[in-house]
């Protein structure tokens, strides 16, 4: 279990009518939540002092359009809530991760040292000067620096930051590594746009649902005119440090160095998913903001398979010293896709959105058609390819295991982006129409 990949499975199991199990796992999150006072990075122990991109209201909802309208539904739908209240407290808007001087939130991630998920030589290039400098072979130097036998301020320092980025969900990238990977001094696009969707989303329920208000088990009430004013507030504060109005995009702040980062990232479509598309009053985006983002956006981010988690110009050169790194250009990703699309169409940008879609669905269908079934976990969508091989490599393209199920949020960007495609361009899918054969190419 990953926690915001568990969101999107769950719209893909909604689209095949597993409505229990998708049920199932919003029930797990409210566990960890209960239980480890957060949702987790991943179900294993050493994620206990990590969390994932928060979606819990946004899975609780689609999810709720499924159930009855009955008194057992509506105390589901007010533990869950209660849940995401508890977790957007005490995780979000707590020390570790509310930075007072901009009133925005950014990632962290509890522990110190090498993170136990990565593969041995994962972090030799971050290893190399400081093995060189103590004299001491590569794997040496690791085996002494995880005993504690060697002591390298500027390396804990990089692994207190590497915790957040893994605790963003895009592990890894440049994205924070102006003056050194730093991500956890960046209050971000895609978090801070979650948590105005959370904080829309809990006034919403609690007005729609609750009659205005939802009584705690402290007994204390919550109302719904504080979550709107939470959520309002919220969004004032995104146009104020994450909107650059010169280049029309939205980017992460640098509270340290008190400016906006210049790294063009798929995360500056979240802004345009998060508010609510039916209440012009709860937008987190105005429909002529939304233009100038999507013509700003998409040149450099819209690629043959899909969009690019960033721009080449923001990754920057790859060289031995400087490897790729999977979340960043040439490759894309399923989760950066679907909130694209939905974003897209909540603004009207119905051609555009169906045009993305319809690349990423033919991307995945060639693969799948020319290599033996394959669903990987990520797709190099310049190349339209499963051959993506920076730092993890790609799940489910291993052709001495090519896994029946695919990938989780892969097989469900596929469920969900052919609803979303027009009748007219199912066919030309099914034919293996290539794009450029459909579509005016720029």
């Amino acid at each position: 279990m990953y926690g915001w990949d568990s969101y999107f499975i769950v719209l893909g199991l909604l689209e095949d009518g597993r409505d229990e199990l998708a049920r199932g796992m919003v029930d797990n999150h409210v566990y960890q939540i209960t239980h480890y006072g957060k949702v987790l990075n991943a179900n294993r122990t050493y994620y206990l002092l990590r969390s994932q991109p928060p979606l819990l209201t946004s899975m609780a909802l689609a999810v709720y359009e499924r159930l009855p309208r009955d008194d057992a539904s509506r105390a589901w739908l007010a533990r869950v809530l209660l849940a995401a209240i508890r977790e957007y407290r005490e995780v979000w808007m707590g020390p570790d991760r509310l930075d007072t001087a901009t009133g925005l939130s950014h990632y962290a991630g509890g522990g110190s040292g090498v993170p136990p998920e990565v593969e041995q030589e994962h972090f030799d290039p971050i290893f190399q000067p400081h093995a060189v400098k103590q004299g001491l072979g590569m794997r040496e130097f690791e085996a002494a620096y995880k005993a504690g036998r060697v002591r390298v301020p500027k390396l804990d320092a990089f692994f207190v930051h590497d915790a957040a980025v893994r605790e963003s969900g895009h592990d890894t990238t440049y994205r924070w590594s102006a003056g050194g990977d730093r991500c956890a001094d960046f209050v971000t696009v895609d978090l801070n746009a979650l948590l105005y969707k959370v904080e829309l989303d809990i006034a919403r329920v609690i007005d729609g649902e609750f009659g205005g208000s939802l009584e705690r088990p402290d007994g204390i009430r919550e109302a719904s005119r504080d979550w709107h004013a939470r959520s309002d507030r919220r969004r004032d504060l995104i146009d104020k440090y994450l909107w650059d109005e010169r280049q029309g995009l939205y980017f992460d702040y640098d509270v340290v160095n008190g400016r906006r980062s210049e790294y063009v990232s798929a995360t500056t479509f979240y802004p345009l998913w998060a508010g609510h598309p039916d209440d012009p009053a709860r937008r987190l985006i105005t429909p002529e903001r939304a233009g100038r983002l999507v013509a700003s956006a998409l040149p450099l981010l819209e690629m043959p398979g899909g969009l690019a988690a960033s721009a080449e110009r923001s990754r920057g050169p790859i060289t031995p010293e400087r490897p790729q790194r999977q979340w960043d250009y040439p490759n894309g990703w399923a989760p950066h896709q679907m909130l694209a699309w939905s974003g897209l169409l909540n603004y009207g940008h119905d051609a555009t959105a169906h045009r993305l879609v319809y690349r990423w669905l033919y991307a995945i269908t060639r693969n799948a058609a020319d290599y033996h079934g394959t669903v990987p976990e990520k797709l190099d969508v310049v190349e339209r390819s499963h051959a993506v091989f920076a730092e993890y490599g790609n799940q489910g393209t291993e052709f001495a295991y090519i896994t029946r199920e695919g990938f989780g949020w892969m097989n469900a960007s596929y469920q969900v982006g052919l609803r979303l495609l027009p009748p007219e361009m199912r066919g030309p899918l099914e034919r293996l129409v290539p794009p450029e054969w459909l579509f005016e190419v720029d």
